[in-house]
């Protein structure tokens, strides 16, 4: 018996702590599955709060501009009931930062955007038109030349303020002479923030006048531009230093309104160069849109000013634009397009009255001229695009009128390479100015090739 109890008191000593080890495993396990459990609930927690201020974030970007970058806009009260009160003047004549501008904050704000721009022409002509000088090139008959490269530099000044500078070069001919040099093409700023949303170009830059004056040669529809424009402008165009002054008003329909005052220095349509007697403009633009159907724009422009003689000397234009671009498009299939301009200016009439040898100045005439040119092009692939141009001038001095024709093909591997050919007819006068009447200069045949690239930034041209 006490043998028994012996036996029995050993196995307890033995037992009692593998039960106490029993128990405290089974406590850590426990321990482990709660605190598993806390760490899941904590992890999905913190996976419900990341996720929360994801689409906070996002409904923040796609919120519209507070009230504060809004424009003031006056409302009128409904209807029977009285305006209270009215803006101050003061408060309409505030410059106000634009809206689209204010929210753009951060490094490379302030920084200006770069870009270079290549042009160049191949002019083919017979050898009697190269001996005279009756290509659309003159001077530069069978001759591949750089007829434009130029640098641009452009951006923000600050939010309420634009610049732009562009400097180029290209082969000349002046004076019997071919030479390249390096000139200021435009340096101007823009004014975005005057009162009643009026914005204000000054410097020297290209007339914002009809269709094409403000496009520069990389960006032409053809490879030249229209004989009414440089018979009447000249080859350079409007290039003046002054101010334009634009306004787009609040109409349920757009339309944009120009108005400028500049010096005149254009030789070829006014040339008195002096505010004393200034170049003014004036256009009006409107764009009407057709769902599917295309858009369309419309434009008349006006330029006002003297001669070098102090004669007045005015242009009038008209222009129009279509496009067609079927949905999902991204480039137009259809374009058509024209401008018409009118002259009316002064001239001197002399006549040698003594037998002297020299013309003597006894009045002033006026004369009328009317030119026009349209053109259409159909692109049925994004690289390739065919188009025909017509073109009809009345001489500006003298009688007379000037006709062209000018098919043309343009490859264009991407937005920023093209290369176009073109064949040019053109029957001129007898009495034209060009080759003191030479008849074979009366009709000249001419085969056109152009290469345009852009490198770096460049702005998107117009409509």
């Amino acid at each position: 018996m006490r043998a028994f109890a012996l036996i029995c008191l050993a196995l307890g000593v033995v037992v009692a702590p593998l039960a106490a080890a029993a128990d405290d495993a089974a406590t850590l396990r426990n321990e482990l599955e709660k605190m598993r459990q806390q760490f899941e609930t904590v992890q999905q927690e913190y996976q419900k709060a990341i996720q929360s201020l994801s689409e906070r974030l996002q409904r923040l970007e796609a919120r519209p501009l507070t009230t504060s970058n809004r424009p003031v806009v006056a409302q009128l009260p409904p209807p029977g009931q009285t305006q209270v009160s009215q803006p101050r003047l003061q408060e309409l004549a505030r410059p106000r930062q634009p809206f689209a501008l204010a929210q753009r904050s951060g490094a490379g704000q302030l920084l200006f955007d770069m870009g270079v721009a290549g042009d160049f022409v191949g002019n083919l002509v017979r050898p009697r038109a190269d001996d005279l000088n009756v290509g659309t090139f003159a001077g530069r008959e069978n001759r591949f030349f750089p007829r434009e490269i130029e640098l641009s530099l452009f951006g923000q000044i600050d939010p309420y303020a634009r610049g732009e500078v562009r400097i180029e070069t290209g082969e000349e001919f002046e004076d019997g002479v071919r030479k390249t040099e390096v000139g200021l093409a435009e340096a101007h700023i823009t004014l975005l923030t005057l009162p009643y949303g009026l914005q204000l170009k000054l410097g020297q830059l290209r007339n914002r006048w009809g269709l094409l004056n403000q496009v520069h040669a990389d960006g032409l529809p053809q490879i030249d531009r229209p004989n009414v424009l440089v018979r009447y402008f000249g080859e350079e165009q409007l290039v003046e230093r002054g101010a334009e002054l634009s306004w787009v008003p609040s109409l349920p329909f757009y339309l944009e309104a120009l108005a400028g005052i500049f010096n005149g220095d254009n030789d070829t349509a006014f040339g008195r160069g002096s505010l004393k007697a200034p170049l003014v403009t004036g256009r009006l633009r409107t764009f009407l849109e057709f769902d599917d159907a295309g858009a369309l724009q419309l434009g008349t422009s006006v330029a006002s000013g003297e001669t070098a003689e102090r004669l007045r000397s005015t242009l009038v234009g008209l222009d129009a634009k279509y496009k067609l671009i079927p949905p999902g498009w991204r480039h137009p299939f259809i374009t058509v397009a024209g401008e018409g301009v009118y002259a009316r200016r002064q001239v001197n009439v002399s006549e040698d009255l003594n037998g002297d040898g020299t013309d003597d100045v006894f009045g002033t005439r006026t004369r009328n001229r009317l030119g026009f040119y349209t053109y259409a092009e159909v692109q049925p692939w994004r690289q390739w695009a065919f188009g025909l141009r017509y073109d009809q001038t009345q001489i500006l001095l003298l009688p007379g009128k000037e006709r062209a024709v000018e098919p043309y093909v343009t490859f264009m591997p991407s937005d920023f390479l093209k290369f176009r050919l073109a064949y040019k007819r053109t029957d001129r006068p007898h009495r034209d100015g060009f080759t003191d009447g030479a008849l074979s200069a009366r009709t000249a045949d001419e085969f056109l090739l152009q290469a345009g690239f852009i490198l770096g930034a460049h702005p998107a041209h117009p409509f």
